[in-house]
């Protein structure tokens, strides 16, 4: 199996049931599913389980995928989604677990603490966040997508996603200012 293939070849692959193709395709998203569903559910573990679960429903429904509607990369963002988005509502919140991050090599103690800081304060923030916020912010700024692109894989409208994008900025603006103000806000 040629490597170089693009996504939508290789799910047309993956629909004749070829393996390879199936580990290609996870060998080149696996990370970003489960990065964009950590976004949201903020748990490793969980979201590991659900980047192992929107593959195996990318091999099961690879025969409904069809690249005249979306890019491979934008039906997988939509499954992962709507997996972290079902097991959201099944489960309260928890935080994420700090034994999951890896810091950089060998930054200054100051820059290491400082950089930490803000990564919880960002994290308590997003938890402020829905889910849906969550999954706005994630698409949009934390893996690069176009805001077109975010809203077909959220299966909004380019302007419904805008106003959910907006309002999770400003809820995420509100929480870090509380957080790094929290006198202000007593």
């Amino acid at each position: 199996m040629n490597e170089d293939l693009s996504d939508e070849a290789l799910m047309a692959a993956v629909a004749a049931r070829q393996q390879q193709a199936f580990r290609i395709l996870m060998g080149r998203h696996m990370q970003r599913a489960v990065r964009v569903a950590q976004r949201v559910v903020r748990d490793s573990a969980e979201a590991d389980d659900i980047g192992q679960d929107a593959f195996l429903r990318v091999w099961s429904h690879a025969a409904s995928f069809d690249p005249d509607i979306a890019r491979f990369t934008t039906w997988l963002y939509r499954i992962v989604l709507n997996l972290a988005f079902d097991r959201t509502r099944r489960r309260p919140l928890a935080p994420i677990d700090e034994a999951s991050d890896i810091s950089a090599p060998d930054p200054e103690p100051v820059e290491r603490l400082i950089a930490d800081e803000e990564r919880r304060a960002l994290e308590q923030a997003m938890a402020g966040l829905s889910e849906r916020q969550r999954g706005a912010i994630a698409l949009f700024h934390m893996e690069g997508l176009s805001g077109e692109e975010a809203a077909r894989a959220m299966n909004l409208s380019a302007k419904a996603f805008e106003s959910l994008l907006a309002r999770a900025r400003a809820t995420l603006r509100e929480h870090v200012e509380k957080i790094q103000n929290p006198r202000r806000y007593a």
